[in-house]
């Protein structure tokens, strides 16, 4: 993940001065784990590109609001989570509209990030679907814990940002960030649980 936020503000005075082909340069450095962000918040590669698109508008739009000392991955990804829970909401009220999905099997990239994912060549095939449901169990189960506690865990888990960026991305404390993951985990390991055993505590243990 891009950590230089001098490049990002750099950028975007560029834009602020009439250069937008500095956008196109912000969204080659950040596309990626937006979409990422994105994908596993929505799990819908469709849907997780028409809303990274959309905030890459707003940053065109607001352009002219980020100054010196802003943090521009922690606006980004705050508006991101924004954008994402209010697409979910509208969802829920129009369910005819399903759920695609970034392929058939599991991306490379999300067997490799994964936590119950076996990386290793040759499983057989039963394995081989034993993994995938598994794996399927744990999206559907992030996908039940609230706004809050979801964000938290995905940026920490999956985006690997720190309990301070985290914080800046959701205006908390650090020590509200260890406590939201510890919250996160344990609903987490109470839903796994009556699914798939005692391996629902798959980031060790929330006591």
């Amino acid at each position: 993940m891009p950590s230089d936020n001098e490049t990002d503000l750099a950028l975007l005075e560029e834009l602020r001065r009439g250069r937008d082909t500095a956008l196109n340069e912000l969204m080659v450095r950040w596309q990626r784990p937006f979409l990422s962000f994105a994908y596993r918040y929505v799990q819908s590669e469709e849907d997780a590109r028409d809303l990274v698109e959309e905030l890459f508008v707003r940053v065109y739009k607001n352009r002219d609001r980020f100054k010196e000392g802003t943090k521009f991955s922690a606006w980004a990804f705050t508006s991101l989570s924004n954008l994402c829970k209010n697409f979910e909401r509208w969802r829920r009220r129009h369910p005819a509209f399903g759920k695609d999905s970034l392929t058939d099997d599991m991306s490379q990239a999300d067997r490799a990030a994964h936590p119950l994912a076996n990386t290793g060549d040759g499983l057989p095939p039963d394995q081989e679907a034993l993994n995938r449901e598994r794996i399927e169990i744990v999206k559907d189960a992030i996908n039940k814990l609230p706004h809050d506690l979801r964000v938290t865990l995905l940026l920490y888990q999956y985006e690997g940002l720190s309990y301070k960026e985290i914080g800046e991305v959701v205006g908390c404390s650090v020590k509200g960030i260890e406590t939201r993951l510890y919250r996160a985990r344990k609903a987490l390991k109470v839903i796994l649980s009556s699914r798939i055993g005692p391996s629902g505590d798959i980031w060790g243990d929330a006591e």
